[in-house]
């Protein structure tokens, strides 16, 4: 029998690109705001609004649209004219309906894998926008199922990979190491981080260095035969 029974994988920014709209807004929000603060102080402003609201909001660009215009309100000390907040809304929009740039070796090594295993995608986020995303990637026939969570906790893997052997027969794949690694790893799944260089202040954890379900790759390229050496292990076991 197969010591894998199921693979999860993150979808932004392990799939396709993300965070770096995220900066490149954040950068333009800066630009727009510099005569009433300096742009490293209206960032961290902006990182502690994030923080504060994405229990009210949750994870995904509309939060962080609210989030730039309540900090755009808090540092003009509520000055802050309709045409700035207009232009919020449309840097936010603008994100929305940016065209989806797939990493590299994603397409390749879902394929591989999506002949031995069920695949299911397992991300947070906006429902809307996260099924917009998946559609426009072309890569949904891939996935056996599709879990978008509001945050990703141990249960959370518990429960979407109840239906495939278990978590202790699962390997979960993605470029956070609070949201992807260690849960997954809590739940008794094994788990792989795919740094993307690009990482959200709030996704940053400790590396969970000596875990004998971890495993670290530069890139998606190197999967399958990670895969296959978790199953050779487990055969000579």
């Amino acid at each position: 029998m197969s010591e894998l029974s199921v693979i999860g994988f993150d979808a932004d920014d392990t799939l396709w690109q993300n965070e770096s709209f995220f900066r490149m807004t954040e950068t333009r929000f800066a630009e727009l705001l510099a005569d009433h603060a300096e742009g490293a102080h209206l960032k961290e402003r902006l990182l502690e609004a994030e923080q504060k609201n994405v229990g009210h909001y949750g994870f995904g660009i509309k939060g962080f649209m609210l989030s730039m215009i309540e900090t755009a309100v808090e540092v003009t000390e509520g000055r802050v004219d309709g045409k700035v907040v207009g232009q919020i809304l449309e840097m936010g929009q603008e994100m929305l309906r940016h065209p989806i740039e797939l990493l590299p070796h994603v397409e390749g090594t879902l394929g591989a894998l999506a002949d031995r295993y069920p695949l299911i995608l397992i991300t947070k986020g906006d429902l809307l926008h996260q099924e917009q995303k998946l559609a426009a990637s072309g890569l949904g026939d891939m996935f056996a199922g599709v879990e978008i969570v509001s945050d990703k906790v141990p249960d959370v893997y518990t429960r979407a990979f109840a239906d495939h052997g278990g978590a202790r027969r699962a390997m979960m794949i993605g470029n956070s190491m609070k949201s992807d690694v260690v849960p997954a790893l809590d739940a008794g799944a094994w788990a792989v981080y795919v740094p993307h260089g690009l990482t959200w202040a709030l996704e940053h954890a400790e590396t969970p260095e000596g875990h004998p379900r971890y495993h670290e790759l530069p890139d998606l390229g190197g999967l399958p035969a990670h895969v296959e050496a978790v199953e050779a292990a487990a055969r000579v076991a």
